[in-house]
């Protein structure tokens, strides 16, 4: 098979998640067992690091693996979804598994997995705890896919545990209060292994202490003692952080809600550090000490890891800005930051799927820009025309599309040079976005 036809046998023979919902999801651990056993359990040969969360947990994932590769250490990283394509999910040092290793990986062990029927999660779990053992990473930073206790990626025993933020996504597979979604988020927390927790609230604060204790994992709250001290954002993009330990720092991500993620990041280098106290930089590594490799990461961090989609700016004149953010959680964040922008008119490419809080998000968008609704290339995808009408019911006001392409197209044509373009509302929005506009 081709790289293409390889792809595709994945994305269409494999249940996922991603496109088909519910029908693409599988609970327990049996497969992942399975084939972990079959590859002669890879992922002990490295150490990993294992980050959980409602949001930000892509943001700090490449921003840990950022620093460890800042060190001079060999990094493996694997994240999801995939924007542009499938080999974004796995990568070492920033460069993702080549076409080769996915078509010979497929080819040699469907003969061991096709009876397994394993989903399409499960399936790429495995190819990257092997990728990463073949490219004999020194540490792997590993995104948990859905929830923690049950996701495919809690097999790992890490030398340490981030747990970002809970906030309500997925109910139907975590359950319905903040307590439940923080139970299952918690399920990778590990004995004896120290936890980060980024953000934690009256509902979750409780969970995650009760499930440290009995683990024996010592709990680190990062909003106990902050790290950062001030913060202010920069034109064009970016953030400067005041920091207590590390100075100042540049930080190339400019969303707002990324000063959450770098307090996160922030705590989770700083037990790193005290836990292994190896870690510094050393061979590869251009830093002279662990401060540098920390100013490193934060303002090099999509050149060290490849990250997209973390309010990107991809134009100018209209400037035209993709963020990934797809739940409530996130736009509480996104809102903010949209009314902190200035220019003529506001337009807004919208899509979002199914298992969303959709009347929750449209409630917290601008009434005053314009808005040209779309749904990405995915059966979760909510019709553009039932968008519309939700949408005209918050006094939300704009036109449909087909496609994201279509309705960026519109307003690029509808846009002024001192206009602004916002491109979200669900990740696969702005993949099509990045795969066809850009």
């Amino acid at each position: 098979m081709t790289y293409k036809e390889t792809t595709e046998y994945l994305f269409s023979q494999l249940p996922m998640f991603e496109r088909q919902g519910a029908a693409g999801y599988k609970d327990g651990l049996y497969n992942t067992l399975e084939l972990d056993r079959h590859f002669g359990h890879p992922h002990s040969s490295y150490r990993t690091v294992h980050v959980a969360g409602t949001n930000g947990k892509g943001s700090c994932s490449h921003t840990i693996a950022a620093f460890l590769q800042s060190c001079g250490y060999r990094v493996g990283l694997y994240t999801s979804p995939h924007l542009k394509d499938f080999r974004e999910r796995i990568k070492v040092d920033g460069q993702p598994v080549s076409e080769e290793y996915v078509v010979d990986f497929v080819e040699k062990e469907r003969a061991f997995f096709e009876p397994l029927r394993p989903s399409f999660f499960e399936l790429t779990t495995a190819m990257a705890f092997k990728y990463f053992k073949d490219k004999a990473v020194d540490y792997a930073v590993v995104e948990v896919g859905l929830g923690g206790r049950l996701d495919c990626t809690n097999i790992i025993t890490p030398v340490l545990s981030v747990i970002t933020n809970i906030s309500f996504d997925h109910t139907q597979f975590l359950g319905d209060t903040l307590g439940q979604i923080a139970g299952e988020k918690a399920g990778i927390i590990k004995c004896g292994v120290p936890v980060v927790i980024g953000e934690s609230l009256p509902e979750t604060r409780p969970v995650f202490e009760s499930k440290a204790r009995e683990m024996g994992a010592p709990i680190i709250f990062a909003e106990d003692s902050p790290e950062i001290v001030g913060a202010t954002q920069k034109a064009p993009g970016g953030i400067l952080y005041d920091t207590r330990r590390y100075g100042m720092l540049t930080g190339e991500l400019g969303g707002i809600y990324q000063i959450k993620n770098a307090g996160t990041v922030l705590a989770a280098i700083s037990v790193l550090a005290e836990t292994d106290k190896t870690l510094r930089p050393h061979g590869r590594s251009v830093c002279k000490s662990v401060r540098d490799a920390v100013g490193n990461a934060f303002s090099n961090v999509c050149r060290l890891t490849g990250l997209m989609g973390r309010w990107q700016q991809v134009g100018t004149s209209p400037a035209v800005v993709c963020d990934t953010g797809h739940n409530v959680g996130g736009w509480l964040y996104l809102s903010e930051q949209l009314k902190s922008v200035e220019c003529g008119r506001m337009h807004i490419v919208f899509g979002m799927v199914n298992d969303k809080d959709i009347d929750g998000v449209l409630s917290l968008l601008p009434p005053a820009a314009e808005y040209y609704f779309t749904k990405p290339d995915s059966k979760r995808a909510i019709p553009e025309t039932e968008l519309l009408d939700k949408a005209g019911r918050k006094r939300l006001h704009g036109r449909c599309f087909k496609s994201v392409a279509e309705a960026f197209g519109a307003a690029m044509r509808s846009a002024s040079a001192d206009d602004f373009i916002f491109v979200g509302g669900s990740s696969y929005v702005v993949a099509d976005f990045l795969s066809h506009c850009v």
